[in-house]
């Protein structure tokens, strides 16, 4: 049946367990065997293979639980400059179909391909050829939903993984989504889906037959609106191509809890240095600089501060971030993890003024840095406090 040429058509495109594919694509000798990215005690599972999964485990995991789960499964540590460069790829396939792409994270994105028909076919044979395409050139399957919207089509995609493709005609929309849990409707959390189950809704027909004044008391007008709108399967978003990062950041969770505020401070550097190289290698530019904690009791904090002047170096950024931790005077708090977030991006550089400007030196060694590590690799130079006495 040919589509209707008035229709918008949504692909919503996600890469089959990306990273443990990835992980699986640089050493063949793990595939078929359960698999899964993430490494250390503390840390948490980024990804898992379909073998994997059989066993329970499922990503934000805690390695130790996983480990437990399934104790003969293969862990290894993540290696997200694979992921981004393979990412970077798929993209570009995505791209050489529409220019209406939006990314939605590394391994998944919206395409707007109701342009596109006329070149290509219609969206079964467009997500046929993209499937196709990213499987021959990088080696890794994904899954393709389609659907007249974003919401739909990506409903649809997670109903047909791994390595599948659906399509919901506008037709059949109803027929699709009205059995779902609630919980397959955006925005519903935990909380609005207890709030649902107070109210005796528990699929999404119950919402859609419910009075809309009756959600919106119960849940608020913006939840109780979108829930109703959404319920009948309305969702008149565009696909917003290459929207602009929101923000930059980096966290790691300690082997051990750390109670000592230099090697707290040492951490914050790391992260520090690794999100101000990615800010500048995407020519970004940041004017709100936040740091995230997490003690031992699982308690978090976060703290930020907005500077008038966006930034991009390294140095500038530590020692907001070290003014920030020690206004907590917290010594002899035991931490677990420790995060630096960079946002209020912008594009442009800043414009500074001869009074007060900033000093070009730490830009200029900034630069020299970041282009010493593309040649050599990324450990090859580093901040002075960061190597460790047995290095030295």
């Amino acid at each position: 049946m040919s589509e209707d040429q008035n229709e918008s058509v949504i692909l919503h495109v996600d890469m089959d367990a990306f990273y443990a594919s990835v992980a699986e694509l640089d050493n063949p000798q793990y595939k078929g065997k359960a698999l899964v990215v993430g490494a250390g005690v503390r840390g948490v599972v980024l990804s898992a293979n379909y073998e994997a999964r059989k066993f329970g485990i499922r990503a934000a995991m805690p390695v130790g639980r996983a480990k437990r789960m399934a104790p003969h499964a293969i862990f290894i540590a993540p290696e997200h400059h694979r992921y981004a460069e393979i990412s970077e790829r798929v993209m570009q396939i995505f791209h050489s179909f529409t220019p209406l792409v939006e990314p939605i994270s590394l391994d998944e994105a919206f395409l707007d391909v109701t342009g596109s028909r006329k070149l290509f076919g219609d969206g079964r044979e467009i997500a046929q050829k993209i499937r196709a395409q990213v499987e021959k050139e990088e080696g890794i399957t994904c899954s393709v939903g389609i659907s007249q919207s974003k919401f739909i089509a990506k409903l649809a995609s997670q109903h047909c993984k791994p390595n599948g493709m659906l399509e919901i005609k506008s037709d059949r929309i109803l027929e699709f989504l009205h059995p779902l849990p609630v919980r397959a409707i955006w925005g519903v959390g935990p909380k609005t889906a207890e709030s649902l189950d107070r109210l005796g809704l528990h699929t999404v027909a119950d919402i859609a037959n419910t009075p809309r004044s009756t959600l919106v008391r119960a849940l608020g007008e913006a939840t109780g609106e979108s829930l109703y709108e959404l319920a009948w399967g309305r969702d008149y978003r565009d696909v917003i191509p290459d929207e602009p990062e929101k923000s930059i950041g980096n966290e790691e969770t300690f082997a051990r809890d750390i109670d000592s505020p230099e090697e707290i401070l040492r951490e914050f550097l790391r992260m520090a240095e690794k999100s101000t190289a990615r800010l500048r290698e995407r020519n970004l530019y940041a004017k709100t600089i936040s740091i995230k904690i997490k003690f031992a009791d699982f308690t978090s904090i976060t703290r930020s501060k907005t500077v008038p002047l966006a930034i991009d170096g390294t140095q500038e950024v530590y020692e907001i971030v070290k003014k920030l931790y020690l206004a907590l005077r917290n010594e002899g708090a035991r931490i677990r993890l420790v995060g630096v977030f960079l946002g209020n991006l912008s594009e442009e550089s800043p414009v500074q003024l001869e009074l007060g400007a900033r000093d070009k030196g730490w830009r200029d060694a900034d630069t020299a840095i970041d282009k010493a590590k593309a040649r050599f690799g990324r450990e090859s130079v580093r901040p002075g406090r960061l190597i460790k006495p047995e290095e030295q």
